[in-house]
């Protein structure tokens, strides 16, 4: 079975960036091979479902750029193939007086960003958009939105088929890769597969893919689980759309907030702890294998001698219901222990690296026939068009030199 691009993942970065592809040249094979025997089974599977504006990132940094061009482009495309969202606005809510500069670089960074909307919000005026919520100020994001990216990723996955022929096998665990000339041998558990470029979207390994076709690394990925409650049906009152607190710029998690989803529930987290196992959804998820890798690689010993205090906070509110409820209450006071319920869990793949500790921006590793995503945590959902257009981009142009 030959082919002339495969890209090794079929979450949403990998069903994108196979889309752009078909899009730019229908005659190229493209076959997307999935571990698991569904795509967006994982990082994407397991999110949130919020469209990102980009009013979190450093103006000129990679996700700046893709989140405020894959934006629009993600909205387009809804509009375009009737995928349901809604743009129903955030409030990103300064609790505390300290953290009133840091909501004043937010605000500069959305409007170096192209978010001239944003608007800031007085203690007075916040209840008129969250009536339940306080705070010392606030920034309105009229811009962000909520979704379902299974459902886009899904869509994404029958128009690369459907309208353009594209491959998606699943059930194809990559086990080796071997390059013969200017051939890839890519083996699964099953067969083998011969293409003249590697697309490497393997998110939670990624980093093995890569290493499996040659590279040399120095970046790993660090699982994070994002643990998240639910509002009790009765108690989704309390919360109109989304609030979010202000986030610590030295770490990379937004904090414990509340998210309006499109199927109408209302999720309040996530507590953001180190995973023992790559998958691992449950506190219970433990591989030793993968847990001694995590912590023997310098740049994870590194950011736990730093942030561990913000690391035992996040395992004390993973295990204590009221240490939750006392955090989410800073934004909303009514909030009580019997207002939550068990809610779902994801893994975020967050990359870091060996000597510099955890990736804040996309890493995108470019070789010979070879491209590697290896940091695309959030907005990365968002920004999946964008991040499809740029990496094909770079396909295309070197296979016109090969």
């Amino acid at each position: 079975m030959k082919y002339d691009i495969i890209v090794i993942g079929g979450g949403i970065v990998g069903l994108a960036t196979s889309l752009k592809l078909k899009e730019k040249n229908p005659d190229l094979k493209i076959a997307i091979l999935e571990k698991e025997d569904v795509v967006a089974k994982h990082q994407t599977g397991n999110n949130s479902g919020v469209i990102h504006a980009g009013v979190y990132y450093k103006p000129g940094s990679q996700k700046a750029i893709n989140c405020t061009t894959g934006y629009r482009m993600l909205l387009d495309f809804c509009n375009k193939e009737d995928v349901p969202y809604e743009l129903c606005g955030k409030l990103i809510v300064a609790t505390q007086d300290e953290e009133l500069p840091r909501l004043e670089t937010l605000y500069q960074r959305a409007i170096q960003n192209g978010l001239d909307r944003v608007t800031k919000i007085k203690a007075e005026e916040i209840q008129e958009y969250e009536p339940h919520a306080v705070g010392k100020s606030a920034l309105l994001v009229p811009y962000t939105g909520i979704i379902d990216y299974k459902a886009v990723s899904e869509k994404y996955a029958s128009i690369f088929k459907k309208r353009y022929g594209g491959e998606i096998i699943t059930g194809a665990k990559v086990t080796n890769i071997r390059k013969s000339g200017t051939k890839f041998y890519i083996e699964t558990l099953k067969s083998t597969y011969v293409s003249n470029f590697v697309v490497n979207t393997a998110g939670l390994y990624s980093d093995k893919v890569a290493e499996l076709s040659g590279s040399s690394l120095d970046t790993r990925i660090i699982p994070f689980r994002g643990e998240y409650t639910e509002l009790k049906k009765d108690k989704r009152y309390l919360v109109k759309n989304l609030i979010y607190p202000v986030p610590d710029p030295n770490f990379p998690f937004l904090g414990v907030h509340f998210t309006r989803m499109i199927n109408g529930g209302i999720e309040a987290g996530p507590n953001a702890v180190w995973a023992f196992k790559r998958e691992g959804y449950k506190k219970t998820s433990f591989d030793l294998k993968e847990f001694f890798e995590s912590l023997a690689w310098p740049g994870f010993r590194q950011v736990m001698a730093k942030y561990w205090k913000v690391g035992l906070g996040e395992y004390h509110r993973s295990f204590s219901k009221s240490a939750l409820t006392k955090a989410l209450q800073r934004l909303i006071p009514e909030i009580t222990q019997d207002d939550l319920e068990p809610g779902g869990a994801g893994v975020r793949a967050q990359a870091c690296h060996r000597s510099e500790g955890l990736l804040d921006d996309f890493c995108i590793m470019e070789g010979d026939r070879t491209f590697n995503v290896l940091n695309a945590p959030s907005p990365a959902a968002t920004s999946s068009l964008s991040i499809g257009e740029t990496l094909s981009t770079k396909i295309l142009s070197q296979m016109s030199y090969a």
